[in-house]
């Protein structure tokens, strides 16, 4: 449909209509409703300045100016669900929620053309965006509680439900947060997302809390205008997925702005007085399309179009309006035009703004840490008297040496002491202590407010991590299998990780994810619980990835995580190879090679690992074998053995697969001009194509070889030798390079 069609029904609608008898502006607007006519009449301006918006979205479009024109036609009504909240509520956008984040700027205390201002700076992809500097067009503002989002599929449920769960734990916990104690989360998505599988996890998520008599203060807002781009959602349908145990289910016409205050109203005062979720779900229309170039006579007929045209918001608020006798059609039209002018001539200014300029200043707010303050703060520990009540009196450095999984249980232990907002939980972390027992005894020391089981879910599991994170807690959530981490990856690619980069640093998603990862386990499972593949996870810019493979390195590099989440709002994933876990000995049966004596607090300013450092073993200078991993433990016994028949090699492992630690590894090929690289993960995707291409960037003129496992999944039992790295292919990957 096009914008003179939508504009020039408005004005010959508003010219038809009727003045009624005057009523008191502080009365109610009509009858039975608890809207009054004062507010109705602030809530219609902002309705229509955010139509007013949609128009000037698709005019820049034509100067090529703008560069968005997804709008909030016909979904104005959510301007309502706005005023029914407090400014200082979380809120997770739609992407047509244009009314309600104007309604939220002014009831902030802003003036109006501050909003407006705020999203045309938006749609011209400005550098003064205040709040993606450019980067795309959200909505969103540190000041208003509005968390950006960029999701098209419903993929913020799970942190919204992360948020609200935030809420009441950081109250019960007695930490500082980031929201009121009596503050209600709120999200919304159209119809069509609902049926994503992130939307059903954050559904099924709240509803599988509150039935266990959890509290989660989150209102679910369904703005429903029955088609996703072209695809129609059955009759019914939104409030057959919506009724679910434990969440209030109320309904209103999302055109009609009393009714909608009045439901949105009931809503959030259910929502926030008995701390349980509410789903509140609007009927809408939609009006100009699902973007500027869609075409709707390709999918929709006349009749529908029309109809949806008879229901369009703006128009029955202007009805309302004069039928109450607070305003007149002619001052109606007066104030359409009006409003026009102002808001095209912003645009026209704010099209003059500067833009990004560079890539510096593109990925400036990408993955900003301080390594000073993340090496001052990583070494931080607990009180000695607090410690000493953590760990029971037996503190881990008068212990004998411990195991890798021993290593990372003292350092959440210890972490846990001194963070109180700082969580673990994942599936089975809590009385098991997860299925390897690294997390054993956590939750008896801490409680099960700070160390908890949830749901079998990895979106609901990140999307906990990625609410709490943004709330200003510290998630240490733990994912079961790195197999299981890619049913959820878009929580961490299209969520965590591209929150500080769309918001230029004002909101971020501080978290440590623990993933039990690589292959070689013993006589246990296939593909499923062996899993190598961590490509999907190194093109993620600005996330951390560290992979330690010893106890002294795992307590150090966790750490340092920890300090980079909580300085700088780092996503982090640290995996953590299971078949190290409990490995003992290095070249033989009883020699203790693989165990490390955990450090005491004053040596930890000594011992930390800053991000995007490798660790060097050995002088040789005949070969450098580069590795990381299960692959540092089977390079050292091959290097032993060729060390053996005279040649000099060192072993440099990564720790860090991104950043990867780029300046000693160049220092480390320099020094003997011959690099092997021993990759476990996949030939095809693996690490070693990115180590060789750093090397070969670099101009590195030495030799380079490298093995790695084969591009096949991991199978059961014996037959994952046949396609996992071995120690006899390093040496005689080795032999052959030295040649």
């Amino acid at each position: 449909m096009a914008r003179d069609t939508v504009e020039t029904h408005f004005t010959e609608a508003v010219a038809t209509l009727e003045a009624g008898p005057a009523r008191d502006p502080d009365a109610p607007v009509r009858e039975g409703s608890s809207l009054t006519g004062e507010r109705c009449r602030t809530l219609f301006r902002r309705q229509l300045d955010s139509r007013l918006l949609d128009i000037a979205a698709r005019w820049l479009r034509e100067q090529e100016e703008g560069f968005y024109t997804i709008g909030s036609a016909g979904h104005e009504g959510n301007a309502a669900v706005a005023a029914a909240l407090r400014h200082t509520d979380p809120a997770l956008l739609h992407y047509r929620s244009g009314a309600f984040y104007l309604t939220r700027s002014e009831q902030a205390g802003r003036l109006p053309e501050q909003g407006i201002r705020d999203v045309l700076l938006g749609l011209t992809a400005s550098a003064d965006d205040p709040i993606a500097g450019g980067r795309h067009k959200v909505f969103g503002h540190p000041d208003l509680a509005v968390i950006p989002q960029t999701s098209t599929i419903a993929s913020h449920l799970p942190k919204a439900v992360g948020v609200a769960f935030a809420i009441e734990r950081a109250r019960a916990l007695e930490v500082t947060a980031k929201w009121p104690q009596d503050a209600i989360a709120v999200c919304s998505f159209g119809d069509a997302s609902i049926n994503h599988a992130s939307a059903l996890s954050g559904l099924n998520t709240a509803s599988y809390a509150t039935y266990q008599g959890q509290s989660l203060p989150l209102l679910f807002v369904c703005e429903d205008n029955g088609i996703g781009i072209s695809v129609r959602t059955p009759k019914g349908w939104v409030e057959a997925t919506a009724r679910r145990p434990g969440v209030a289910y109320f309904f209103a016409d999302g055109c009609d702005l009393a009714a909608a205050y009045d439901a949105a109203v009931r809503a959030a005062e259910h929502v926030r007085e008995h701390r349980r979720p509410a789903f509140l779900h609007l009927s809408t229309v939609r009006l100009m399309g699902h973007a500027g170039s869609d075409v709707e006579l390709a999918y929709r007929t006349q009749r529908e179009i029309r109809a949806d045209l008879e229901r369009d918001p703006l128009v029955r608020t202007a009805a309302m309006l004069v039928e109450a006798g607070l305003e007149t059609p002619e001052g109606l039209l007066k104030m359409y035009e009006s409003a026009r002018e102002h808001v095209l001539r912003v645009a026209k200014e704010t099209s003059r703004r500067p833009r990004l300029g560079s890539a510096k200043e593109v990925m400036a707010p990408l993955a900003p840490r301080s390594p000073e303050l993340i090496a001052k703060i990583s070494p931080t520990a607990a009180a000695a008297q607090v410690r000493e009540r953590a760990f029971a009196g037996a503190l881990p450095e008068d212990d004998k040496p411990l195991t890798l999984s021993l290593a990372i249980n003292r350092t959440l232990a210890d972490a846990l002491a001194v963070y109180p907002e700082m969580t673990v939980f994942g599936e089975d972390v809590g009385k098991k202590g997860g299925v390897y027992g690294v997390t054993r005894g956590l939750q008896k020391r801490f409680g099960p407010g700070r160390v908890f089981d949830t749901l079998l879910d990895e979106q609901a599991i990140l999307g906990l991590a990625l609410g709490a994170g943004v709330s200003g807690m510290l998630p240490v959530p733990e994912i079961q299998y790195l197999a299981y981490l890619h049913n959820a990856l878009d929580q961490i690619r299209g969520e965590a990780a591209t929150l500080s980069f769309f918001s230029q640093g004002a909101f971020t998603n501080p978290m440590v994810v623990r993933v039990a990862g690589y292959a070689y386990q013993k006589g246990f499972g296939g593909h499923f619980h062996n899993d190598n593949a961590v490509g999907a996870l190194r093109d993620i810019p600005g996330l951390v990835i560290a992979s330690p493979s010893r106890p002294d390195d795992a307590a150090s590099m966790l750490r340092t995580c920890l300090a980079a989440a909580r300085t700088s709002g780092s996503v982090c994933v640290f995996l953590e190879p299971i078949a190290l876990y409990n490995t003992r000995d290095l070249f033989e049966d009883g020699d203790g090679g693989w165990l490390a004596p955990y450090a005491p607090p004053a040596r930890w300013p000594e011992t930390h690992v800053p991000i995007g450092r490798a660790r060097s073993y050995g002088d040789g200078r005949d070969l450098t074998i580069v590795t990381f991993g299960n692959g540092v433990r089977m390079s050292l016994r091959a290097a032993v053995r060729l060390t053996q028949e005279g040649y000099g090699c060192r072993v440099l492992d990564l720790r860090w697969l991104a950043p990867l630690p780029i300046d000693d590894l160049l220092r480390a090929a320099e020094l003997t001009g011959n690099v092997l690289i021993a990759d476990e993960t996949r030939h095809t995707g693996g690490v070693s194509e990115g180590v060789v291409t750093e090397l070969l960037d670099a101009g590195f003129t030495g030799k380079i070889a490298r093995v790695s496992s084969a591009d096949s999944f991991v199978p059961l039992g014996a037959a994952a030798d046949h396609v996992l790295l071995s120690e006899a292919e390093i040496e005689q990957a080795a032999r052959k390079l030295l040649g």
